[in-house]
């Protein structure tokens, strides 16, 4: 028997209804690294976790050390998985942390030496401070200001990375040119107080960079991923100058917003927490705490759909979050802001 029209109308729009809500899930899991299936039984994981090798071009030096990996992977997976079941408002993914604890993630992928107390010695006063009126949204990437995200490797060299960036920054709205900057220099050269490989802190290497003179580019002075020799016979070719540095006062949003709408910032983070290891997407409002141990940099403000966040640039690589980005949640209520991105702003300034 023939079906009537109205039925064959109504089981062809369920059928393209399960077709586009089976395509969104496939797209989500793409995100994610994993479909639930994968985790249905333990050579599924397996499986899954070859594949993921094979994508991130993992090497393990034993097959002890190749199952040491699963482990860690398989309880990062659940982790993921629980997180994503849970938040609204970010995604987390398997990316190419997965095989490291949180506590190995620690200690190869932070690098910030924080001193809040000796850190005050620019008693230059806060340039923003009378800014009454900010635009509703800043995005220094779409008005050129950003170069393209970077990777410091398994080297706690955040702060140069954060430092560059804030320069790379102010450069570009001064003279129009965007120019890559050496953050394999300040690693190498500034070594009074800060520490390469093994962590350092922004207004230390703001300070360098005005008594060294500038900083070269990064295609005279490329990054390396470790601790080189200083070289200053490098001091032949072109080095882009600041003129000083200046710190937004601490826990103020409203001041921090103030100059970042004016400028990219350095600004430092408490990057330690699970979540923050596999960010994959959306505005992160997950649990960190206040202790800093990260240097990034604020790169622009917005909102999307009633949530508010800073756009942060990080330096673990375009695959990492949002093409190496994060959307940090902002007007939280509380004075350090999230992961207390407020305590530890400030940024290089340039004469004109």
């Amino acid at each position: 028997m023939a079906l009537p029209a109205h039925s064959l109308i109504f089981l062809l729009a369920l059928s393209l209804m399960s077709f586009f809500a089976y395509s969104g899930l496939a797209r989500d899991f793409s995100i994610v690294g994993y479909a639930p299936e994968d985790l249905t039984s333990r050579d599924k994981i397996i499986d899954l976790f070859e594949s993921w090798i094979s994508k991130h071009h993992k090497i393990y030096e034993s097959i002890e050390e190749k199952w040491h990996r699963f482990e860690i992977f398989k309880d990062n997976l659940f982790h993921i998985d629980e997180t994503n079941k849970k938040v609204v408002n970010y995604w987390l993914g398997l990316n190419e942390f997965a095989d490291l604890s949180q506590e190995e993630f620690k200690n190869k992928y932070l690098g910030l030496n924080v001193d809040l107390s000796s850190r005050r010695e620019c008693s230059e006063e806060f340039t923003y401070k009378d800014v009454s009126i900010i635009p509703k949204s800043v995005d220094w990437r779409k008005k050129g200001a950003v170069t393209d995200v970077k990777n410091q490797g398994s080297c706690g060299s955040c702060w140069a990375f954060s430092t560059v960036a804030a320069v790379e920054g102010i450069n570009q709205i001064v003279t129009g040119n965007l120019t890559a900057l050496s953050e394999q220099e300040l690693v190498d050269c500034d070594t009074t107080y800060n520490n390469g490989c093994n962590g350092g802190l922004m207004d230390y290497a703001f300070a360098f960079i005005v008594s060294n003179g500038g900083l070269h580019k990064e295609n005279d002075y490329p990054y390396i991923m470790e601790e080189g020799t200083c070289e200053m016979k490098k001091e032949e070719s072109e080095v882009v100058t600041i003129s000083g540095y200046h710190d937004v006062p601490q826990n103020s949003e409203e001041n921090l917003l103030k100059a970042l709408a004016n400028q990219p910032l350095s600004v430092a983070i408490d990057a330690s927490g699970r979540d923050f290891q596999f960010y994959s997407g959306g505005v992160f409002d997950g649990h960190c705490g206040t202790e800093l141990d990260h240097g990034v940099a604020a790169v622009g403000y917005g909102s999307t759909k009633g949530l508010d966040y800073i756009i942060v640039k990080n330096s673990w690589g375009s695959k990492w979050g949002e093409k190496g980005f994060i959307r940090m949640k902002r007007n939280t209520g509380k004075p350090a802001g999230l992961c207390g991105i407020n305590k530890m702003a400030s940024y290089p300034t340039k004469k004109k």
